[in-house]
């Protein structure tokens, strides 16, 4: 019996791994992990700390392979390790990536719970309360905001991602004073960037203190390449306000260009459009479309043939089908090499035309 029971024994060696075996194999599949990290070679560490996570689910390969994760931008997968740590088990940087893992995600509600939780721990972490200020601005609660960013303020003034933060509550929460002294101050540390130009006019215009919206305007205005329609609009009303007639007509004539739709993008989409319509038997819809078509698509031949089409078989309209054949032919004719296919249509628009020709004949005679 003894002897039964000592080779069971050695068979369950033989297929169970020790315990010091575990352990080997978990150093060196972190051990190989840093080592890929440090050559910032992730998709490897991925593979190791995977492993080592599969081998034991412990604080150190929990967290070592959320932050591969994070790094790789796969920020779900983040999260999903690292909230069912205990929070004062959490490293700063661990904590941080668990908040902006959701941030990233465009979780605003949960970026601010876990934001609110590492503030609370890290008061002086600036990133984290400048994010935590503009998820609270975002949550429709600029007061909070407002609270959290004066808050860090008192203790230092000089964060420029808090002040930023700052500003854009006081803007959202109507205190444009506040809103706009801020933004002062933020140009005085150098911060002129094209939101801080702007908004800092933006401010200044709803005081009624056009000259300075003005200046911050056309400011804004020039960072953003002449470019942004919005402030080409605002600055042409300030223009008009203060009496700048010509140059504030410049500046909203440049506004209605800039806000025009992507020609390339407005012809896939128009036409694309038409063909849907087309296919799902909404034939006056489909018209519309192509007609839409046609003013960013002027030279866009087979549309008119579409059109004159839809007009004479499908919606019985035999004046517009006359019309849209007749421009048709006529752009037809300014093609150097019509294919086979284009001369056929020409054919048979001309056919119709024809015919359209011979109907009024008849009409006539038996009038």
């Amino acid at each position: 019996m003894k002897i039964v029971l000592t080779i069971v024994a050695l068979a369950l060696l033989a297929v169970s791994p020790a315990k010091g075996e575990v352990l080997d194999s978990l150093t060196i599949c972190l051990q190989s992990g840093d080592s890929c990290m440090q050559q910032y070679n992730t998709f490897e560490a991925l593979k190791c700390y995977q492993k080592a996570f599969g081998l034991r689910d412990t604080l150190i390969t929990r967290t070592k392979l959320a932050d591969c994760y994070y790094k790789r931008a796969n920020y779900r997968q983040a999260a999903e390790l690292l909230k069912n740590i205990p929070e004062d088990s959490l490293s700063h940087e661990a904590f941080r990536q668990l908040a902006f893992s959701y941030q990233k995600q465009g979780d605003n509600d949960s970026f601010v719970y876990w934001a609110q939780q590492l503030v609370a721990r890290f008061p002086m972490d600036g990133e984290v309360v400048a994010g935590l200020t503009n998820g609270y601005t975002k949550a429709s609660q600029p007061e909070k905001a407002v609270i959290c960013g004066l808050k860090y303020s008192l203790k230092d003034s000089t964060n420029v991602l808090v002040n930023r933060a700052l500003a854009d509550a006081w803007f959202v929460n109507r205190s444009f004073t506040a809103a706009a002294m801020m933004y002062e101050h933020l140009l005085e540390q150098g911060d002129s960037t094209f939101n801080t130009l702007y908004s800092a006019g933006m401010s200044y215009s709803q005081l009624d203190d056009l000259e300075r919206a003005y200046k911050y305007l056309q400011l804004a205005f020039l960072v953003s390449g002449m470019q942004h329609a919005g402030c080409a609009y605002r600055l042409g009303v300030v223009c008009v306000d203060t009496q700048r007639y010509p140059e504030g007509l410049n500046y909203l004539s440049l506004a209605k260009e800039l806000m025009l739709p992507d020609t390339t993008i407005m012809k896939a989409i128009t036409l694309s459009e038409g063909e849907g319509y087309y296919l799902t038997h909404k034939y006056e819809e489909a018209v519309a479309a192509w007609k839409e078509h046609l003013l960013y698509n002027p030279s866009s031949v087979a549309t008119y043939y579409n059109i004159a089409n839809a007009y004479a078989y499908l919606l019985k309209d035999e004046e517009q089908g006359r019309a849209y054949y007749q421009q048709f032919v006529e752009k037809a004719a300014e093609v150097d090499k019509p294919t086979e296919k284009l001369s056929e249509m020409i054919e048979k628009a001309k056919e119709m035309l024809r015919v359209y020709d011979l109907r009024e004949k008849f009409k006539a005679r038996k009038k």
